[in-house]
C-alpha cells in the first residue's frame, strides 16, 4: 500500500479575511513622506501575513491537513533594491518561531514555490542575482521558523530562450553561483511549455536535485500518458531527501484551455496517476494546485471516500490499496 497525503496552496477559501499575501507596491511605498514610517508599515503588513498564515495552519490542523505551501509574498518588497538595508527579519522573529513551533508540534510538511521571476538559467546576470536574493529570503524565513530548509522550495527550470539544450546547460553552469545552503533547498518541477519531464530529469540527475512531477503539466505538454517509463527515475531523485516524494496535481479548466488550472481536481484524472504509481513508494505527498484551494481538497476527499481501493486515514490522507 501507498500512503497518499494531500495539501493546498497558500489561501483558504473557508477562512475570512485571512490572506497571507497582503502587499504594498513600491509606488505606494514611495508616496509615503516618512521612509521609516513606510518601513514600519511594511513590517506591519508582513506580521499580518504571518498571523494569517498561522490562522490557516490552525485551520489545517483542525481539518487534519498536514501539507501546506506558504505564500511567497509574506514580506512585501523584501528583496527590492531600494530597500537593501532593511533588516526585515528582526521584527518577524517571534512570529516566525511561533509558526515553526506549530508546524513541528503537529508534524506538518510545509514548503514554498517562488514566483516566476526567480530564474536561475537567465542569460541576464542581474536576473540571476535577484533570483538568488529572492531565494535567500525564503531560506531566511525557514531558518526563522527553525525548519530544516532542505527541499522546501520548488522551482521551474526557467526560460527556454529558443534553445532548450543551451538553456539546460546554462542552468548547470550557473548552479555553481547559487550558495550551497540554497542549492539544498531547491526542488525542480517540469512545466507545460518549455521543459519536459525528460529535460527536468536531466538536471535533477546531474545536480542531485529532487524532481516534483506535475502530472497536469506533463499532459499539457504532450497530450499523452507516456511518463510511466520515467517514474522510477523520478523516485530515485528523492533517494537522499529527508522528505517523502511529492507531486503536483491539478486539472485542466477545459479542453480549449487545457493548460489553465480548474477550480477543482478531476478525481478520475488523479486516480489514473495514482493507480499507476501505487506500491512504488511508501508515501507520496500531493500538492493540489486548484483555484478553490482548501475547498478543492475537501471536495476531492469527499469523492475519494467512495472509491473501493481507498482506506481513509484522516481528513486529508488515505491508503491506496
Amino acid at each position: 500500500m501507498t500512503i497518499v497525503r494531500m495539501g493546498f496552496v497558500a489561501m483558504s477559501m473557508e477562512l475570512k479575511n485571512a490572506s497571507p499575501s497582503k502587499t504594498m507596491t513600491f509606488t505606494q511605498f514611495q508616496k509615503q513622506e516618512d521612509r521609516e514610517a513606510a518601513i514600519r508599515k511594511l513590517e506591519r503588513i508582513a506580521l499580518e501575513n504571518l498571523e494569517n498564515t498561522h490562522r490557516i495552519l490552525k485551520h489545517n490542523h483542525f481539518n487534519e491537513v498536514h501539507f501546506y505551501r506558504f505564500s511567497s509574498k509574506l514580506i512585501p518588497l523584501a528583496d527590492h533594491a531600494e530597500l537593501a538595508g532593511w533588516d526585515y527579519m528582526q521584527p518577524l522573529k517571534g512570529k516566525l518561531a511561533e509558526i515553526g513551533g506549530f508546524v513541528k508540534e503537529h508534524g506538518m510538511r510545509v514548503d514554498f514555490h517562488p514566483d516566476h521571476f526567480v530564474v536561475l538559467n537567465s542569460p541576464n546576470r542581474d536576473v540571476l542575482i535577484n533570483s538568488v536574493k529572492n531565494l535567500k529570503m525564503h531560506y531566511l524565513l525557514l531558518k526563522g521558523m527553525k525548519i530544516d530548509p532542505t527541499h522546501r522550495c520548488v522551482l521551474h527550470v526557467g526560460g527556454n530562450y529558443k534553445d532548450t539544450e543551451k538553456s539546460l546547460e546554462r542552468f548547470v553552469e550557473q548552479w555553481g553561483d547559487v550558495p550551497l545552503p540554497i542549492q539544498r533547498m531547491i526542488m525542480l518541477e517540469n512545466d507545460d511549455t518549455s521543459f519536459t519531464l525528460e529535460d527536468t530529469l536531466y538536471l535533477s540527475e546531474k545536480l542531485g536535485v529532487p524532481l516534483v512531477f506535475d502530472y497536469h503539466h506533463h499532459l499539457a505538454f504532450h497530450r499523452d500518458k507516456t511518463w510511466e517509463d520515467k517514474w522510477d527515475r523520478v523516485v530515485d531523485t528523492w533517494k537522499a531527501s529527508p522528505l517523502p516524494i511529492k507531486m503536483h496535481i491539478s486539472s485542466p479548466k477545459s479542453e480549449d484551455k487545457f493548460r489553465h488550472h480548474s477550480d477543482y481536481v478531476d478525481v478520475d484524472m488523479f486516480f489514473r496517476f495514482l493507480d499507476e504509481i501505487k506500491g512504488s513508494v511508501p508515501q507520496i505527498d500531493c500538492m493540489i494546485e486548484a483555484k478553490q484551494k482548501d475547498e478543492a481538497l475537501f471536495t476531492l476527499i469527499k469523492q475519494i471516500k467512495d472509491r473501493a481501493n481507498v482506506e481513509m486515514i484522516d481528513g486529508s490522507s488515505f491508503y491506496l490499496k
